[in-house]
């Protein structure tokens, strides 16, 4: 009880990393460092993160695929051809298209850059070579003669020359001086597809899909020799003599390698293996061997680049992976190549992900493939893969048995298979299920079994006691107990803490509680309207977790299979849940891309994160860390790591921050720095400090200089903010002078353009607008109201002219001229006031009346009446202040 009273319930998760999709089989280009990637993934150009797999950033804007591109010697540039035969080049600082063009009359298929960065050679589907000036964007050169599609082109590495091969077996030479084709190279029989030229520019080695290499001679143009290498080659690489593989070529030649001139090259193709030839001879040196479990899954390499320094060599697959490796000594001091980093450009669908390892530093991932994909979290590298299965595999568990990390896995193929994570091999396969596996679970206690479930509505259990340590071959599993547990496929199985209780989710509606090992009946668990997606014990309690396609999470008593809680607020089919700190929280995911944090006390969602596209079919929990992971239908792996701690710390500093930077503001209040003061304020973001500083400032005569100052420094957000306070307080009749000083200073201090510029300005206008409209009617309806009551005051004489305070001659010809003005201005309303004048008079009975009223006011109302029209005469100036 101490503990769980202890226990600090997580209130944040943050999505800290992601794997996306970033390479579909297209066009990529490596920086000459070795640090990035740029990959073609749909519509999109994407820079990626050698070191751990994440988007730097994306080129796209336009609704097309790219066909080709390459990068600029000093990675400041990238060149671009899409289907729409535009060229653009890319500002990789800024991401901006800076220069586009259109040159080719089809698309253009491949492009090179020339050593200095100046020049651009394309090849496209039209049969034509174009040289390009990147400065001018202009074509320097414009070459016709291949009699089919550009499929390589290079620059001479010293001379002007430029090499392209086409898909009309040729190998043509292009002199950039003479503006002329040299030579035509014609021995191969099939589309060229790869070049390599030495580094001193004496040799060219040229290979194509007729399973050849030919070596030429570029002195003459000659021919040399024909190296078959029995596979479709789609890329050939010269190793040069500084290179990383140069040490080791010759302990693997086996020969006195004396010649002047040794030639080696790398060869890679449809075989999905690396080779590495020596011309003398033509004979193969080095081939590399098939991992275990690898043969049926490689579907052979695209291309192959040698990476700067000691980063060794980096290979593209056709299933969307680049594969680092280096090359080491065996122990017999031979060249053997180590993958030490595999990073994969798109995953497919997420179905299900485990974490793996002590610390859970490796994640399990199952995707739309036969193959399990073990990934490091670190890096983002997939670090191995466990292969198999015939079928897709569908679902994961993991345990560590013995100090050994297992792993279960279930197929569409009908079986189990349990893998040794250490020799990363299959050490047993379960078979005699009818239909697709679509569960398994681990036992929790002694791990020594595993249930598994299938569309064949069965639930069967399986012993690996007999599983050697040492074993090579995988043996056969044999079920200690089946049952036909449900009406239809089951989706998720848990098993109970104790290892005495197993529960099934079924497409049935019903979750089902059996008791271990003969699988006997407990409850049955009735309630939901839809099929159930996941079933999970809770850690510390008598109840189960069940997440359903009716969008509700129930909590279950194991007990008597009553429902305890239900929780609803997801918009779709919950795919999965799973407790949470000590069995008080849940986090759940669902069809709707939405994964939620659960108080389970309360029934409180306490936070909801978006950061899916399509459903989270798949939810790993760490036991340890409690660290999520969530994949889906995006093809997207987020990492989320509890960041409570991290918040509640960053709110206490921004609560300090905001103690002492209101305690700057009072300080300011107190030196009558109003400019630093309505800045503070505004930083602080409070409105009502902010309306009483301006409203101070508009009763001093220096406001204009203070508000000024203020202001001058706002950029376009601190703007939109302000005009968003300015406009809640137009809306008020008693705080809208302010607001129009404030206004009247902004439109004098920033330009109309700057403030059109304001994103959100003209919504702003629109609630400022119709207020101001109406206070300015206002306010000319009470200056009109103070013309009335001057002429009311003038004709009543409540002023009574009395000689001592007569004005002198010039003062009565300015009165005079002032009342003729108002007379003039009010001539119609002077008869009318004249003739309510006459009848208020016709209503006195008697002069003797009238004089009693004369020598009432006169005797009362010296002083009164100039109390009086001091008042008046004081609304009247207010009025004014307000005009």
């Amino acid at each position: 009880m101490d503990a769980l009273s202890s226990l600090v319930l997580k209130r944040s998760y943050r999505c800290v990393s992601s794997l996306q999709q970033f390479y579909d089989g297209g066009s990529f280009a490596v920086s000459f460092d070795g640090s990035f990637l740029v990959c073609s993934c749909g519509e999109e150009i994407k820079l990626v993160s050698s070191s751990d797999a994440s988007v730097l950033g994306s080129l796209g804007g336009f609704s097309e695929s790219s066909t080709s591109f390459t990068l600029s010697p000093d990675d400041r540039f990238l060149f671009t051809a899409a289907d729409s035969r535009q060229i653009r080049v890319w500002e990789l600082s800024s991401r901006k298209c800076i220069r586009s063009w259109k040159g080719h009359d089809g698309p253009v298929k491949n492009m090179a850059c020339h050593s200095s960065g100046g020049l651009l050679a394309t090849g496209g589907a039209d049969r034509m070579v174009c040289v390009w000036d990147v400065d001018g964007g202009f074509c320097t050169h414009f070459f016709k003669g291949h009699r089919g599609i550009v499929t390589c082109i290079k620059f001479h590495p010293n001379q002007l020359f430029l090499f392209s091969g086409g898909d009309d077996a040729t190998v043509r030479v292009w002199n950039l001086q003479s503006k002329k084709c040299v030579a035509v190279l014609e021995k191969h029989f099939s589309p060229v597809t790869s070049l390599a030229i030495s580094d001193d520019g004496s040799i060219l080695l040229s290979a194509g899909r007729d399973k050849v290499v030919n070596r030429w001679d570029l002195q003459d143009y000659s021919f040399k020799m024909t190296i078959p290498t029995y596979e479709m080659v789609e890329t050939v690489c010269i190793i040069q003599s500084g290179d990383i593989f140069s040490p080791f070529l010759e302990v693997n030649n086996g020969k006195n390698t004396s010649s002047s001139d040794p030639v080696h090259f790398l060869t890679v193709g449809e075989r999905g293996i690396v080779r590495i030839w020596s011309c003398e001879g033509a004979i193969c040196i080095y081939e590399q061997p098939l991992s275990a479990g690898e043969g049926d899954s490689r579907r052979g390499f695209l291309s192959a680049v040698f990476l700067p320094s000691d980063l060794g060599l980096l290979c593209a697959t056709a299933d969307q992976q680049f594969l680092f490796y280096s090359p080491t000594k065996s122990a017999r001091g031979t060249l053997q190549l180590h993958l030490y980093k595999r990073l994969v450009g798109y995953n497919e669908e997420i179905l299900d992900m485990r974490f793996l390892g002590d610390d859970e530093q490796y994640l399990a991932v199952a995707t739309n493939l036969e193959q399990v994909r073990v990934y490091e979290v670190a890096s983002m590298s997939c670090a191995y893969v466990l292969a198999g299965h015939t079928e897709i595999v569908v679902c994961i568990d993991t345990c560590i048995s013995t100090g050994k990390t297992m792993v279960v896995t279930g197929s569409k193929d009908n079986s189990v298979r349990l893998w040794d994570v250490e020799s990363r091999k299959c050490v047993g396969i379960g078979k005699g299920h009818m239909g697709a596996v679509g569960a398994v679970a681990f036992s929790k206690k002694l791990k020594n079994f595993f249930i598994s479930g299938s569309s064949d509505r069965t639930i069967k259990v399986w012993s690996f006691d007999g599983i050697s340590e040492d074993a090579d071959l995988e043996i056969a599993l044999k079920s200690k107990a089946v049952i036909a547990a449900h009406d239809k496929d089951i989706n998720s199985l848990a098993v109970s803490p104790n290892d005495t209780l197993v529960c099934s989710g079924s497409e049935d509606h019903t979750a089902c509680i059996w008791r271990l090992p003969g699988l006997t009946f407990v409850a049955a668990l009735k309630g939901h309207k839809r099929g159930i997606w996941s079933v999970e014990f809770s850690p510390v309690d008598q109840c189960v977790l069940t997440s359903s396609g009716d969008r509700t999470i129930k909590i279950w008593a194991v007990s008597d299979g009553s429902c305890l809680k239900t929780f609803e607020g997801h918009t779709s089919s919950v795919l999965r849940a799973s407790f949470l700190s000590r069995g008080t929280q849940i986090v759940s995911c669902g069809g709707d891309g939405l994964v939620k944090l659960w108080t389970i006390k309360s029934n409180e969602c306490v936070a909801t994160y978006d950061q899916h596209e399509g459903k989270i079919w798949a939810l790993a929990v760490g036991k340890k860390t409690e660290k999520l992971a969530t994949g889906g239908t995006d093809a997207v792996i987020n990492f989320w790591h509890d960041y409570t701690a991290v918040d509640k710390q960053e709110a206490l500093l921004k609560e300090e921050e905001a103690i002492l930077r209101g305690q700057e503001l009072e300080n300011a209040l107190s030196d009558s720095d109003y400019a630093r003061a309505i800045q503070l304020a505004f930083e602080l973001r409070r409105p009502q400090k902010l309306f009483d500083l301006f409203s101070h400032l508009c009763r001093r005569k220096d406001s204009e200089d203070s508000i000024h100052r203020a202001l001058s420094g706002f950029g376009k957000e601190e703007i939109c903010v302000l005009l968003e306070f300015v406009r809640e307080w137009n809306t008020k009749p008693k705080l809208c002078h302010v607001a129009q000083v404030v206004l009247n200073q902004m439109f004098r201090i920033f330009p109309p353009t700057e403030i059109m510029e304001v994103k959100g300005v003209g919504e702003l206008l629109e609630g400022l607008i119709p207020y101001s409209q109406r206070h300015f009617s206002r306010i000319d309806r009470l200056v009109r109201s103070t013309f009335l009551l001057d002429y009311i005051l003038t004709r009543m004489s409540v002023l009574d002219p009395e000689a001592s305070i007569l004005p002198n001659n010039d003062d009565q010809q300015t009165l005079a001229l002032e009342n003729g003005k108002l007379d003039q201005h009010d001539d119609q309303l002077g008869s009318e006031l004249c003739e309510s004048d006459a009848r208020f008079y016709s209503l006195m009975h008697t002069q003797e009346e009238i004089a009693v009223a004369k020598k009432r006011k006169s005797s009362k109302s010296k002083k009164g009446s100039v109390k009086k029209a001091k008042f008046l005469l004081t609304k009247c100036e207010e009025a004014a202040q307000v005009l």
